[in-house]
């Protein structure tokens, strides 16, 4: 394929993809970046094993920095993934009162009962 071709396939690529992903609701979100990290982390694996193998110098700098593009790619969406949770449990305010979660700085259950018996 000549350069052309190249350039309009990747130009219409990036307008679907953004108006695929603009239509996404803000539920599934979540679901589908944790599918993104996943294949972000074989993307990253894939550019370890070209940076390994590479025979010439500049292959190698492409592949180091596929590497570290890759890198703060997966980084970067396990971040904005945890974001995304954190608000989807802010707003439930039902998170003090399941088992196994607690508020940060808060005490829990069998500490308060503690010094509650020690204090009579």
């Amino acid at each position: 394929m000549d350069g052309i071709s190249l350039l309009t396939i990747t130009v219409l690529a990036v307008f679907v993809g953004f108006e695929v992903v603009s239509k996404v609701s803000s539920t599934l979100h979540t679901p589908l970046m944790s599918g993104a990290n996943a294949i972000h982390g074989i993307i990253l694996v894939g550019a370890i094993i070209v940076a390994g193998q590479a025979a010439h110098p500049w292959v190698l700098a492409v592949a180091l920095l596929a590497v570290v593009l890759a890198t703060a790619n997966l980084v970067g969406g396990f971040v904005v993934t945890d974001r995304m949770l954190e608000m989807f449990r802010g707003r439930s305010g039902k998170t003090e009162n399941q088992p196994g979660t607690f508020r940060k700085g808060a005490p829990r259950e069998d500490q308060s009962r503690e010094g509650q018996e020690s204090v009579k």
